[in-house]
């Protein structure tokens, strides 16, 4: 069964272009996720991005924990350039190339889904 995650980017503002941009022109990172003996223990299931007025919004589909999904993403290149080329845009300073420093903004800036509705389940009755 698939979760869903985001991620919060408060940018500054007059930036919204530029990390539009970044979000349209990033890289494919590797979707399946294995363990050191080569078995698969995640996926990224798919990527959705948003940006509004001096906010940027990730939202990811995985299988598997988020923690070990999290890690992989940190270790792949076309997510580190990612991250670099964001940082500019930020209105905070973060440290992503240390584990402490990444979990630390995954804590501040993770969003957890709280509802998923679709068109193919039934309604709920509320007593």
């Amino acid at each position: 069964m698939s979760q869903w995650h985001a991620l919060y980017y408060p940018i500054k503002a007059g930036s919204e272009e530029a990390v539009a941009e970044i979000f349209r022109t990033s890289g494919r990172p590797q979707f399946t996720i294995t363990d050191p003996q080569g078995n698969e223990v995640g996926k990224l299931l798919g990527t959705m991005a948003f940006v509004g007025t001096e906010i940027a919004v990730r939202v990811i589909e995985i299988e598997g924990d988020l923690p070990v999904v999290a890690a992989h993403m940190s270790r792949q290149p076309a997510v580190r350039e990612f991250e670099d080329r964001l940082d500019g845009h930020l209105k905070e300073e973060r440290d992503m190339r240390s584990p402490e420093g990444a979990r630390a903004f995954f804590r501040r800036a993770g969003m957890r889904n709280v509802l998923l509705r679709r068109h193919d389940e039934p309604i709920e009755q509320v007593a």
